[in-house]
């Protein structure tokens, strides 16, 4: 018979939509969707006085005081931008280090590859964040190094990586850091004067909450300006688009000027309701209220307190025989709840995001849906595998700090 109840009450989605409980594409509010009903001209002023004050605000919350940066949005997905920095920034005779621990630093590690960049890495695996003294030690051994990419929130595992101590560790070896900061961007604090970087690469369907269809680079000048003819692609070029926007206010090609009504809508209210810090503390409610409640249910996070981040949390699969993923993700979808499949490489898992339009009751709602697909799966112990545990036994104590 199975430990869970099916007595809970579980929040139905608003507007009959389900709940997206996903790194991104995620739930937006509905005046940003109202906001893609208006067809815009690309070459028209209205549009391109639409693109300077997106670049203006992104710049802003970054605290540019002093105007050493330039904003410069890219069309296609965050993968699509993280491509567009590293052709555009990485000199062809750039050497760098990839600091990788999941899925998205091992995709700037392939590249790279594509595009024929020298580079190294250091793959810490499914539990852990890369170190400082691993990166000094790295850049010490090899002086050709010359920059270090970071994932600021590795989202196939949940990590939050320390990406102030790595900043301390690129700049005292003289090298110059890159971040993917795709899921921390615009609720993660990250400002000029708290952590030093050449450029960060983020996207519009991640923490501001708009839709999918463009990314963008916030990059030192000179880094832009000596990036000119670096760049391996003609539509990834950040130094030509740049100069485009710069000269004209347009785009080098279409935009997708719906994304981008949709995203300042998503930029008013993200100012609205407190910035950076007011979208934090929602995200970190979300992550505390899911995380123990999924617990009470006996289920085991991948990560320890230290490095868990507000942005996404994985969940190893429970070793009971009754348990299937594809039948838990569709009971939890009729509920209204679609979550994510894990991409660890060892123990099966899988993600509930905490980010986008959602708040405790809707995380709340999470762990009730949770609880009656287990019952009705027949499932008695969330209880994870034998070899989740071995796997992370394997780590020091000390190595959790």
């Amino acid at each position: 018979m199975s430990n869970f109840s099916v007595n809970e009450t579980i929040l139905p989605p608003v507007g009959g939509e389900p709940y997206l409980l996903t790194p991104g594409p995620l739930t937006t509010a509905a005046s940003v969707k109202q906001s893609m009903l208006v067809d815009w001209g690309s070459w028209d002023e209205d549009f391109r006085a639409m693109t300077r004050q997106l670049r203006s605000e992104l710049l802003a919350m970054i605290e540019d005081t002093q105007h050493q940066f330039e904003c410069v949005p890219m069309q296609g997905s965050g993968t699509f931008v993280v491509e567009a920095m590293l052709g555009s920034l990485l000199p062809p005779a750039s050497k760098t280090l990839v600091l990788v621990n999941g899925a998205y630093g091992q995709r700037m590690v392939k590249t790279l590859q594509r595009i024929g960049r020298d580079h190294v890495f250091i793959d810490k695996g499914d539990y852990l964040p890369p170190r400082a003294t691993e990166v000094s030690a790295a850049l010490a051994a090899d002086p050709a190094i010359s920059h270090v990419v970071v994932v600021h929130c590795e989202t196939s595992s949940g990590i939050l990586n320390p990406i102030e101590e790595i900043s301390e560790a690129v700049y005292r070896a003289g090298r110059k850091l890159l971040i993917d900061s795709m899921s921390g961007f615009g609720a993660l604090p990250l400002t000029i004067d708290g952590v030093r970087f050449e450029a960060i690469v983020s996207s519009a369907n991640k923490c501001i909450e708009g839709v999918p269809g463009f990314g963008f680079v916030l990059v030192r000048r000179d880094a832009l300006q000596q990036s000119e003819g670096c760049c391996h692609s003609l539509s990834l070029d950040l130094y030509d688009q740049w100069q485009q926007m710069e000269n004209t206010g347009q785009w080098r090609y279409t935009p997708p000027t719906h994304v981008i009504a949709a995203f300042m809508e998503a930029l008013r209210l993200h100012r609205d309701a407190g910035g950076v810090p007011a979208r934090l503390a929602r995200y970190t409610q979300n992550r505390d209220v899911l995380v123990s409640g999924m617990r009470a249910l006996g289920f085991e996070t991948l990560l320890q307190e230290r490095w868990l981040s507000p942005v996404i949390v994985t969940f190893f699969n429970p070793a009971d025989a009754a348990f299937e993923f594809s039948k838990f993700y569709e009971l939890m979808k009729t509920k209204g709840y679609i979550i994510y499949p894990g991409k660890l490489t060892v123990v099966d898992s899988f993600r509930v995001g905490c980010i986008g339009q959602l708040d405790a009751d809707v995380m709340r709602g999470v762990v009730a849906a949770a609880k009656q697909s287990l019952a009705e799966m027949g499932v008695v112990s969330a209880r994870a595998p034998r070899a989740a545990y071995d796997e992370r036994s394997k780590i020091p104590v000390d190595a959790w700090q």
